[in-house]
């Protein structure tokens, strides 16, 4: 048996799936990105008229995503204390490892769950960053 969330202040999924599913103990979230909920904004991107990527600021989407995977785990039940695994997909490493890991370092300096961070050539909408988390309930 599972259950799934939404939360009604995340950003909405881009496709046809939960942000989050209970199974047992665990709680899947689905990748979440920077977005704002409601608008197609994604914070610290400058996008051209053709919806291509001018400029983005990785610090400002970090910290978005971040607040956007703690809404998460609250509306699911869970809570940022609770995290015990989290992928990260970046879309340029080497330009934007070490910004992230530096944010990444203050968001889980008391929490630490294991981490894997993987680039990528890109991601569904023009971000920079996305996660996927395993967290308790």
């Amino acid at each position: 048996m599972s259950e799934a969330f939404n939360s009604n202040e995340a950003p909405e999924p881009v496709g046809l799936y939960p942000h989050s599913r209970k199974v047992g103990n665990l709680l899947f979230l689905s990748g979440v990105g920077p977005r704002e909920r409601g608008t197609k904004k994604i914070p610290g991107v400058e996008l051209s008229e053709e919806g291509e990527i001018l400029s983005y600021d990785i610090a400002e989407q970090c910290h978005s995503v971040f607040k956007n995977v703690r809404l998460i785990l609250e509306a699911s039940g869970s809570s940022w204390d609770q995290l015990i695994d989290v992928t990260v997909f970046l879309t340029n490493m080497k330009e934007d490892f070490s910004t992230y890991n530096k944010i990444y370092a203050e968001y889980f300096k008391d929490n630490q769950p294991c981490r894997t961070t993987v680039e990528i050539s890109s991601l569904p909408t023009p971000i920079a960053i996305e996660l996927k988390c395993i967290a308790t309930i």
